[in-house]
């Protein structure tokens, strides 16, 4: 692991192919879990905010669920979620055919509002753990997100690369560009330990 700020960083973020696959994993994630998306304290106004933009394009269940509910709810001390239909449908998806999309994300893109979507959604398949004064980036390896696994091997993108919009958005541009000199770095030194340790098996 290495530290950028107080941002720590797991080997497995330098490490990982990943490449969203929507049209192979139809979105799972939007669906599948413990609970809603989580939500920072600053987000709930957010989220509460860009109900009136999207409130068209939800479905009959999920307007039923934020009319009782609202659109947030509460799990305990500092943790927000969005509600669900169900017990892990987040009441902003959308369905196109199979595929479950983010209302508030392509609200987002048609410039119908300013809030692009929670930032736990947008690092996903990151996850982000308080630490004290330091905050830990986790690489969530969940069986979902294999097809996100083979198409980033196939294409030869990168976890740390897909990622640039919603890392840059969280922590700020310089520090993207610092966390980028330190994940070259670190691949450097992880790519001669594997040709050294291949090396050694040759003899």
């Amino acid at each position: 692991m290495f530290v950028v700020d107080d941002v720590i960083i797991s080997d497995e973020v330098v490490e990982a192919a990943f490449s969203c696959n929507l049209s192979a994993c139809h979105g799972a994630c939007c669906v599948q879990g413990e609970s809603g998306a989580p939500l920072t304290e600053a987000e709930l106004q957010e989220v509460e905010a860009v109900l009136p933009a999207v409130r068209h394009r939800l479905r009959p269940e999920a307007l039923d669920v934020i009319d009782k509910e609202g659109v947030w709810e509460k799990l305990g001390p500092g943790h927000y979620v969005t509600t669900c239909v169900g017990e892990a449908e987040c009441v902003f998806v959308r369905y196109d055919g199979p595929v479950a999309k983010c209302s508030i994300q392509e609200a987002y893109h048609e410039g119908k509002v300013s809030f692009e979507k929670p930032i736990s959604c947008h690092l996903y398949p990151i996850r982000v753990q308080p630490l004290g004064d330091f905050e830990a980036l986790n690489y969530e390896q969940i069986d979902i997100c294999a097809p996100g696994r083979n198409h980033g091997n196939r294409n030869g993108i990168g976890l740390a690369e897909m990622l640039e919009r919603p890392l840059t958005r969280k922590y700020g541009p310089t520090w993207f560009t610092q966390f980028m000199l330190m994940v070259k770095e670190r691949r450097d030194v992880l790519n001669a330990a594997a040709w050294s340790k291949k090396g050694e098996g040759a003899d």
